[in-house]
């Protein structure tokens, strides 16, 4: 095989690499929430948002002692991103089952509630792979 030869097909595999969906995923972030996602939190939110007349507590109903909950401390808050383990010891509330059952199942993947975000996990590492704030009963 002359040169010509050699080169052409060192970048015809070079491209077929660079154009493999395992090579791209590995360097972005992942999964995130899909706009379908999005959508069922803010009609639930909307459903579900504590009247007028409401004491029971500010945030998220479904999420056992949220009422007058401090909110997490700065450099914790701050590490909770994506790309980023979920800290440890962080406490973490599933969605409400209602809620949950509207969404579409997501093998390897967990939906959980820190702090009045919606946070995205992959089971397998920890690792935060998306992040919604305000979306789900906001403030």
């Amino acid at each position: 095989m002359n040169n010509l030869a050699k080169t052409v097909s060192g970048l015809l595999t070079l491209l077929l690499v660079l154009a493999s969906p395992h090579v791209a995923a590995d360097t972005d972030l992942g999964p995130v929430f899909t706009e379908s996602e999005k959508r069922i939190f803010e009609e639930y939110a909307k459903d579900h948002r504590p009247g007028p007349g409401d004491t029971s507590g500010k945030k998220n109903p479904g999420k056992k002692g949220s009422a007058g909950r401090k909110s997490l401390p700065p450099g914790i808050a701050k590490n909770l991103q994506r790309g980023k383990p979920l800290p440890p010891g962080i406490a973490k509330n599933y969605l409400p089952g209602d809620l949950d059952a509207q969404l579409p199942e997501r093998k390897g993947y967990e939906r959980v509630v820190v702090d009045g975000r919606v946070i995205l996990i992959e089971e397998a590492t920890g690792i935060v792979r998306d992040v919604l704030e305000g979306v789900l009963f906001p403030e």
